[in-house]
């Protein structure tokens, strides 16, 4: 069998058995939802609804006329009791929509139509209207991504899942394969591809063969196994493996005619087209050595941490009862995390609500949270070793500890998409990740004020 990879890049531990083999379940809704008006790069929507408002699932709730910007639906039926900033999973306000849950539901009805006689123009324009984002965690407007200024001859489907604990792309591999093949095929309609390319570890063998059975004596359509190795997922490491093609430093995949979008994205976009159905939830990973029942749960936009706990268990301990200690503690939990451990947010707010790009929900006990205090660089060269991107973190880090944020993006901040590989080797326990998000903040802030 040939398997592919990328250059430099790190083995770490999986850490996948704790939900690989969990089928995707759901659970029950909570009795409110926090809706933020930005789940995405680009504008943030401005609310289109107000307090007392009753609300519909799949209802358009915000919305922006910039280009890069994706519109906002309420995740349930409901009553609107605030729009106001409530804090989001950076750390960061963001305006939201507040929603009292109705006790009765009423079942959405999606419009079936075939989305195989639609027009380009008419994908795009439905997957622009369901509010489909990067899924994978980028949340980068997917119309925007699929509006490329030049020709794209393959569409890379980033069926990785590299980062340990998550397993949600996986089960949806193997559960939804159906609606991820057909998104792959109506994603390379919209941009004329005539190729399709299913990139995926090997440490999936279940999901290799669902695509390859799927996908068997159909034109311009292949799977390719790719090496277990992080990041292996990230864009340019991907389309280096799978394609042999180099994207240059600043710039994007459509330079070299590949557009690249994640598993979850893929089906979002297949049922955007074929149900009429806009992003109103998501499928995610429950994870960690803490968890008390891990597993991969379709949970709606909108819910809050606190409530995903409630419904599995909360955290891990010695002997269950009925009502779980949710507060999490510090012997039960160290550590909260959205998204991967690589390159997610600790949180410290479990009011926090699950929004388009969460691909996980990891807890973990204090055994595998390090407390060390970082040091100054020793200058072992270890994360210039393991950079996938062949960047110099130890001189971005140096410089941004100064505050010299001009010079760390000189020597290639801007271009780091914060894999965290080399905090990851780091032996000076230094907090390159950090670093990087502060040299682009204040980047971002200094190019803003001119």
């Amino acid at each position: 069998m040939s398997v592919k990879t990328f250059q430099r890049g790190v083995n770490v531990p999986h850490y996948k058995e704790f939900s690989e083999g969990q089928p995707i379940s759901t659970i029950a809704l909570p009795s409110e939802v926090i809706i933020p008006l930005q789940q995405h790069i680009g504008a943030p929507g401005q609310a289109l609804v107000s307090v007392g408002d009753k609300v519909t699932a799949g209802q358009k709730i915000g919305e922006s006329s910039a280009f890069v910007s994706a519109p906002i639906h309420a995740s349930v039926d409901g009553t609107v009791t605030a729009v106001e900033p409530r804090p989001g999973f950076t750390g960061a306000s963001v305006e939201s929509v507040v929603i009292a849950v109705d006790l009765k539901q009423k079942e959405p009805q999606w419009t079936k139509r075939d989305h195989t006689a639609m027009s380009k123009d008419e994908l795009k324009a439905a997957i622009k209207d369901a509010g489909i984002v990067g899924m994978g965690g980028a949340a980068f407007p997917t119309h925007v991504k699929l509006s490329p200024p030049s020709p794209i001859d393959t569409i890379v489907i980033n069926a990785c899942e590299c980062e340990p604990f998550l397993t949600c792309d996986h089960r949806m591999m193997v559960e939804m394969t159906d609606a991820l093949v057909e998104g792959a095929k109506l994603i390379a309609k919209v941009v004329d591809a005539p190729n399709v390319v299913f990139g995926v570890e090997i440490n999936k063998p279940d999901a290799i063969k669902a695509l390859q059975s799927k996908i068997s004596g159909e034109k311009g359509l292949s799977v390719v196994n790719l090496e277990v190795k992080y990041p292996q997922g990230s864009e340019k490491q991907l389309i280096k493996a799978v394609l042999d093609r180099e994207v240059p430093p600043g710039k994007l995949p459509l330079e070299v005619g590949v557009v690249v979008q994640n598993v979850a994205t893929a089906i979002a976009v297949y049922e955007a087209c074929h149900l009429n159905k806009p992003v109103i939830e998501r499928v995610l990973t429950l994870s960690g050595d803490a968890a008390y029942s891990p597993g991969n749960l379709m949970v709606k936009i909108g819910t809050p941490i606190s409530h995903v706990l409630k419904e599995r268990g909360g955290a891990r301990v010695a002997e269950a009862s009925k009502e779980r200690e949710l507060s999490l503690p510090p012997d039960l939990v160290g550590k909260i995390i959205m998204g991967g451990p690589m390159t997610g947010w600790a949180q410290s707010n479990l009011s926090v609500p699950v929004v388009k790009g969460t691909s996980g929900i990891l807890l973990f006990s204090p055994t595998m949270v390090t407390e060390t205090e970082h040091s100054d660089c020793v200058r072992c060269g270890k994360c210039v070793e393991h950079c996938p991107m062949f960047l110099y973190p130890n001189y971005i880090g140096q410089y941004a500890e100064l505050g010299n944020y001009a010079k760390a993006a000189e020597w290639g901040a801007i271009d780091c998409f914060e894999c965290g590989i080399c905090t990851y080797v780091c032996p000076a326990n230094r907090p390159m990740v950090q670093f990087v998000r502060e040299t682009k903040k204040e980047i971002a802030a200094a190019k803003a004020a001119k």
